[in-house]
């Protein structure tokens, strides 16, 4: 038998093997996706870190919509973000802190950290030549093994004490920003024929600056930097139950070392319903803005987002990107920071009309998917409905959109490795499958 042959049946014999009528879904009680009925997460665990709401139980125990909110260590998101846009300062350090310690820190404290942060960026040499060696398009695969790498220079990689949890948590932080924009450089040079370039991070400066600095050189603004900086605030934690947070916490409980853990973590955020949306949703945008005429004709632009919706337009998935979300109903909080620091940024770089025709794309997106699905359920726009286009201002390529995610998330992620692993009576992650095959036969092979 030819080996492609053998692939192709081996294939075609899943169709039946991975078969499961979906009434037996509904007749063992089984939440798919760790879902109820109700669009609600099954409850499979408890956190001091993040708290996402994005409705509230009645009192028939069913839930009703509500503006959404997002809590870190019981700060309202608002509450962390207002400060740093009025001050105009740099944050994210101070939110990291906050996620890993519990507290918020005085100055004496943040400053240490932010000394501890800057000292920890800089990449062993054998990393850089290993970057290089990588190289490749694809920057998140490139991180991860980066990561797992990391596990061969670490004095101590499988220590779970919680001196060594945080000594590594704070290094993997630091160290994000650095793999990114190197890979992305020798990425751009590769495939390019760009200058490579591979610039030592500065002392004294921010995550957000020293990013840009390493990817750009001078080319950014001040207001670039903050806007990144406030982006990664937004994107550092999401509770413990979105897919890579609740992945790096299955692979916690298992006692894996952190590299290992983080790696499952990346390998989950890379998937395009997880963090690689945003490029969905300024592609997209890119199209509408080709297709639509008027950007201010509400008719035109409703025309043509139905025609998404029945499948009919654009990429025919039948979706509007970046429009709805699993928990959040009335509103996403981080859409609603992002869209500020949008229309900020568009009057830097003259973009106001785009901006504007943005937002009418998710007023009227938000409107057409509820007659659509003739659904009483609020729907909302979500964080990636702005932050591709704050991306694109900024003027950072669509290769880094889901790296800077991780480069932020590392940090909820590290939080909740260090909390899986120091609470007690910590167990091992094992939800239950229940086989539905009657039993077989056992047929010898001469006579199959």
């Amino acid at each position: 038998m030819k080996k492609e042959y053998l692939i192709y049946k081996l294939s075609d014999e899943v169709k039946n093997s991975c078969k499961i009528d979906n009434e037996l879904f509904q007749k063992y009680g089984v939440k798919r996706g760790l879902r109820n009925e109700d669009g609600s997460g099954v409850l499979v665990g408890l956190t001091n870190i993040g708290n996402v709401v994005g409705y509230e139980i009645d009192d028939e125990g069913k839930p009703q919509p509500t503006q959404g909110k997002l809590f870190y260590r019981g700060y309202e998101l608002d509450d962390l973000v207002e400060p740093l846009l009025s001050e105009k300062r740099f944050g994210f350090e101070e939110i990291a802190y906050l996620l890993l310690s519990g507290n918020l820190p005085d100055e004496e404290e943040l400053e240490a950290f932010r000394e501890l942060i800057n000292e920890n960026m800089p990449l062993d040499h054998r990393t850089i030549v290993h970057i290089i060696d990588l190289e490749g398009s694809n920057i998140m695969n490139i991180l991860a093994r980066c990561v797992l790498e990391m596990y061969t220079f670490d004095p101590n990689p499988d220590d779970i004490s919680r001196d060594n949890l945080m000594r590594q948590s704070i290094e993997l932080i630091a160290k994000f920003p650095t793999i990114i924009a190197y890979a992305y450089n020798i990425y751009r040079h590769s495939e390019q024929g760009r200058s490579l370039h591979i610039r030592h991070p500065k002392e004294g400066a921010s995550i957000a600056e020293n990013f840009l600095f390493m990817l750009k050189h001078d080319d950014y603004t001040e207001l670039d930097a903050r806007m990144l900086d406030l982006l990664l605030i937004i994107q550092a934690e999401h509770g413990g139950g979105n897919n890579s947070t609740f992945t790096v916490r299955v692979t916690s409980s298992t006692r894996t070392d952190t590299y290992s853990s983080i790696a499952a973590g990346i390998g989950s955020l890379k998937g395009p319903l997880h963090g690689g949306a945003n490029i969905k949703v300024i592609n997209m945008f890119h199209h509408l803005k080709e297709q639509i005429n008027d950007w201010k004709n509400i008719d035109e632009i409703d025309v043509y987002l139905n025609r998404m919706l029945n499948k009919e337009a654009y990429d025919k998935s039948g979706l509007i990107y970046g429009i709805g979300h699993a928990v959040y109903t009335m509103s996403d909080p981080r859409a609603v920071e992002l869209k500020k620091l949008a229309g900020e940024l568009a009057k830097e770089k003259g973009r106001e009309e785009e901006y504007e025709f943005l937002k009418l794309i998710e007023q009227e997106g938000i409107k057409c998917l509820m007659n659509f699905r003739k659904s009483r359920k609020p729907a909302c726009a979500n964080l990636d409905f702005y932050s591709g286009f704050i991306y694109e201002m900024i003027g950072l390529p669509q290769e880094i959109y889901t790296p800077i995610f991780a480069m932020a998330r590392i940090v909820g992620w590290t939080a909740h490795r260090i909390e899986e692993l120091n609470f007690e009576g910590r167990r091992i992650i094992r939800p239950a499958y229940k086989n539905i095959l009657d039993r077989k036969e056992y047929v010898p092979i001469n006579e199959r």
